[in-house]
């Protein structure tokens, strides 16, 4: 007389992840997330580098990434910047071109040092090879909030019906050249359909919808414009700058592969649940 029949079933997917891992077979998982927060870059207290103090267009760069910059030497004690500078100056009061180095929050979202973008050729970011921006944290400088506060002799106080934003463009080609992959617009300030906002807090930025770009460039729009082009201060504070890793499709190949061909290997055995002997299919004649 023979025994009951033992129950079979297949191997549930917990046991063959393990499975997969003990025969040595990849899992792929995602890379850290590069966060660029300038912890690499040091400055005195309450100071700015702004690409100075000779004429160039170097640019510079933080955990890999370049940023644009653009300074010259006019002589005479002239000078003058376009792109990106970094920063720790606390000033948030001053609303004058004095002061275009201050984030108005008077501090860095991370750490103590933050970027400081400026309208210009060189308002671009060249991001290195195997990552695509995911985020980052945006506010106003002092200069550009305070002025839009108050108004000056080149600009006007903002009220209702007014904005000023600021749009992350990605390119497929270093410089913020080629073609687009996508873009976002923030809005720094915001007296549109009733809101009354100038941005003075880190705020974060969704940058995904650039795709896979090789750079970003920046540029500025807003509602008091004049012969010469936008009066608002067209500046942004930048912080913690974050760069999603993106394996070669080659990785993704191999690694796909192999974990197809184990999963089939491993959703191919049974298991009893009772006893410790694996059920041998026999093929049929």
């Amino acid at each position: 007389m023979t025994g009951p029949r033992p129950i079979v079933r297949r191997v549930p997917p917990s046991a063959c992840l393990a499975f997969l891992v003990a025969l040595g077979i990849p899992v792929a998982t995602p890379a850290a997330p590069l966060v660029v927060d300038f912890s690499d870059l040091s400055l005195a207290p309450n100071s700015f580098f702004n690409g100075g103090p000779t004429t160039n267009t170097t640019g510079w760069t933080s955990e890999g990434v370049v940023f644009g910059n653009g300074f010259t030497d006019w002589g005479d004690g002239f000078t003058s910047w376009d792109g990106f500078a970094y920063s720790n100056v606390n000033d948030t009061t001053t609303g004058a071109f004095t002061n275009q180095y201050a984030a108005v929050t008077g501090t860095a979202f991370t750490g103590s040092i933050y970027a400081v973008g400026y309208s210009g050729s060189q308002a671009f970011i060249n991001l290195p090879h195997g990552y695509r921006p995911a985020s980052v944290r945006v506010t106003n400088t002092t200069y550009a909030a305070r002025d839009m506060q108050t108004g000056s002799q080149f600009s006007k106080q903002f009220g209702p019906g007014d904005f000023f934003t600021v749009t992350f463009t990605g390119y497929d080609q270093a410089g913020a050249t080629g073609n687009p992959t996508g873009s976002e617009t923030f809005y720094l300030a915001d007296f549109l359909n009733g809101n009354n906002r100038i941005v003075s807090t880190w705020e974060p930025l969704d940058l995904t919808r650039l795709g896979a770009p090789a750079s970003i460039g920046l540029s500025w729009n807003s509602s008091d414009v004049g012969q010469f082009g936008i009066n608002t201060p067209s500046y942004v504070a930048l912080d913690a700058l974050t760069l999603a890793a993106v394996p070669e499709p080659g990785t993704w190949a191999l690694l796909a592969a192999a974990a197809a061909a184990g999963w089939r290997r491993c959703r191919g055995r049974r298991w009893l649940t009772r006893g410790a002997t694996p059920v041998t299919r026999v093929p049929r004649a």
